[in-house]
């Protein structure tokens, strides 16, 4: 997983306008990364604006067990655990709901 910044290519013009645009861009970016996982504002930015990890670029490259620590997925698996756990999250919801009008 490689965390950076949002870049731009071909012509950019060095306006406020531009930059304040960049940075709204940015901020939608981090808000949704922090509500559906469990990272830091704070740590999430850090490691998007790491210098040195990568060679001409900025940013933190992340492994799946480094991202599992920092909070920005709850485990490392393939299909078939994914598969398990949709299967799990859909009998809790129906336990859940049990009783009601049966709508999930």
């Amino acid at each position: 997983m490689t965390i950076h910044p949002i870049r731009l290519t071909g012509l950019v013009l060095g306006v406020p306008q531009m930059f304040d645009y960049l940075e709204k861009m940015q901020d939608r970016v981090v808000k949704f990364v922090v509500d559906h996982s469990n990272i830091s504002q704070e740590k999430f930015r850090e490691l998007m604006f790491k210098t040195g990890e990568l060679t001409r670029d900025i940013g933190t490259v992340l492994v799946g067990p480094d991202a599992v620590k920092v909070g920005l997925i709850d485990e490392v698996g393939g299909l078939s655990e994914a598969v398990e756990k949709i299967k799990e999250l859909i009998d809790l919801r129906k336990s859940k709901n049990n009783g009601e009008d049966g709508k999930w």
